[in-house]
């Protein structure tokens, strides 16, 4: 067994650190302004890995996944407001598990359905939750809710670097490097065959399920503080699910790193577009002809176009970096 890391591991050190130094300098380098756009970049990144997790992984397209993000979004704003006052940091776990609940006493039904009808159902799912949130008084109605401001952006800038950094080590760790990912895929593939192996099917999608959903309550939660405001559409509307879905087929569906090239690519042009035009109407052509180029041209999204070109400049710089032939096989 080698004992030094191979050439493609070295490179993914490398660029590991390359990323770690420039998430870490940024917000030393820019003003409050880009350092916003840059805490919106990750959130999405996130956003889209957690739906890439059921949607790119085991194959199941969600479009209730606003719902989540919502529950922990309001479980947050609920627990910092009157009577409780809690701190915000104890209002995470508390929306994880509310969030983890509702995605167990959902998804053990749903997820007896499949196709469409799964899609179908996740979505009424997102809709039930922003009729229940505009009806009560508890959650503001379609008013919404305040939170207590925190003038902070590095604060949050690094809340969401944390949250996107731990979702991404876990997505590779449990999707990519474990037993657990090899069953999530082999249910993508063929269900059946899978569970002829043994594989406990169910359990596995409702596993995943819940880790996917309890992530985006995390952003969620973040989300709400750093906003200090949120109502129904605000955070369970159903355009935050489908911006997900589309950074993920951009970036790459079942991938990696896929959800985080779509995800700040899109959201980036999206604010570039709001800048200089003053309305993002246009963004809306944009993406659908993003979504058509993709379908045509690249069928597994940008990251599967990187990884068929081996020896681009990117890995060219790398390899200098560390010097060919170095540490094992490539």
């Amino acid at each position: 067994m080698a004992l030094l890391p191979t050439n493609a591991q070295w490179r993914g050190l490398v660029l590991l650190a390359i990323i770690i130094v420039v998430l870490g300098a940024l917000p030393w380098t820019v003003n409050n302004y880009w350092l916003r756009i840059a805490t919106g970049a990750l959130m999405w990144a996130g956003l889209a890995c957690s739906w890439n997790m059921l949607g790119g992984y085991a194959g199941y397209i969600n479009f209730g996944q606003s719902a989540f993000f919502g529950l922990g979004a309001y479980v947050t704003a609920f627990l910092m407001g009157d009577p409780f006052g809690l701190p915000f940091s104890a209002t995470i776990p508390a929306g994880m598990v509310v969030t983890a609940l509702c995605a167990v006493i959902i998804g053990a039904p749903t997820l007896r359905l499949r196709g469409a009808y799964f899609a179908i159902a996740t979505w009424a799912f997102a809709e039930v939750l922003i009729q229940f949130a505009s009806a009560m008084d508890f959650t503001g109605g379609i008013g919404g809710i305040g939170l207590p401001p925190y003038l902070n952006e590095r604060f949050f800038y690094f809340a969401m670097v944390g949250t996107a950094v731990l979702t991404y080590f876990l997505t590779w760790a449990l999707f990519e490097r474990s037993r657990f990912g090899l069953k999530v895929k082999a249910l993508r593939d063929h269900e059946p065959a899978a569970e002829a192996m043994g594989i406990n099917t169910a359990l596995v999608k409702l596993q995943t399920f819940v880790l996917s959903a309890v992530t985006a309550s995390v952003f969620g939660a973040i989300f709400a503080y750093w906003v200090t405001f949120i109502n129904p559409k605000s955070v369970f509307g159903g355009d935050i699910t489908d911006q997900m879905v589309v950074m993920v087929l951009l970036g790459g569906l079942g991938t990696l790193w896929g959800p985080a090239i779509g995800g700040v690519a899109l959201f980036v042009v999206n604010r570039l577009i709001w800048m200089y035009w003053g309305d993002t109407a246009f963004y809306i052509a944009i993406l659908g002809t993003a979504i058509v180029l993709v379908v045509l041209f690249l069928p597994n999204g940008i990251a599967g176009l990187f990884a068929r070109r081996k020896n681009d400049a990117l890995d060219k710089v790398l390899d200098k970096l560390i010097g060919s032939g170095e540490g094992g096989h490539p």
